[in-house]
C-alpha cells in the first residue's frame, strides 16, 4: 500500500510526463491503484486539510487514472474533457504535490468529462464551477501539466495560510 511518502513532489520529472491510457488488460490492476490513491489522499487530508481528487501520476502510476471522493468515490479511467466553456474564472489552485503553495490560475467554468468507470463502462458527466476546475487540474496531471505552469503571471503564487 502506497503512503504519503510515495507522493511525488514538485520537481520530480515523472510529474511532467504524459500518461499512457489504461488498457483493458490492466483493468484488474485498477482496484489496487485506486486503493493506493485513496489511501494517500486520506493521508493528505489528515495532514494538510485538503484533497478532493488525485491523479495516478502523483504516485508514479503513469496511467490515465483519476480518483475523486467528495460525497462518494468516483474512478475516472482514460478521461477526456469535451465541451469546455468559453467562460473562464480565476481561483487559487492547490496541489498535493506541493501542499503549501497556492497558484492563481484560470479554468473553464464548465465542461463535460467522458470516461470509463471501474467496470469499463463509458460514462459522461457535465460539471461546472468547483468540479469543473478540479477535473481540469487532475486532467492536466495526466498530460504532465502542473498548475504552476498555468499561473496567470509571476505574482500568482502564495503560501497556504
Amino acid at each position: 500500500m502506497k503512503t504519503l511518502k510515495d507522493l511525488l513532489l514538485l520537481g520530480d520529472p515523472r510529474l511532467y510526463a504524459v500518461c499512457e491510457p489504461v488498457l483493458p488488460s490492466e483493468l484488474p490492476l485498477v482496484k489496487g491503484w485506486v486503493a493506493d490513491l485513496e489511501n494517500v489522499m486520506a493521508e493528505v487530508k489528515a495532514r494538510y486539510n485538503f484533497g478532493r481528487a488525485i491523479a495516478g501520476p502523483q504516485l508514479g502510476i503513469m496511467k490515465r487514472l483519476v480518483y475523486m471522493n467528495i460525497d462518494r468515490p468516483v474512478v475516472f479511467i482514460n478521461p477526456e474533457l469535451v465541451h469546455l466553456s468559453e467562460e473562464l474564472f480565476e481561483l487559487w489552485d492547490d496541489c498535493m504535490s506541493f501542499p503549501n503553495l497556492l497558484v492563481k490560475v484560470k479554468r473553464h467554468r464548465s465542461l463535460t468529462i467522458k470516461y470509463l468507470d471501474e467496470r469499463w463502462q463509458p460514462q459522461e458527466w457535465d460539471m461546472k464551477d468547483d468540479l469543473s476546475e478540479l477535473l481540469q487540474h487532475e486532467y492536466d496531471h495526466l498530460n504532465g501539466v502542473l498548475c504552476t505552469m498555468r499561473a496567470i503571471d509571476e505574482r500568482s503564487f502564495k503560501w497556504r495560510p
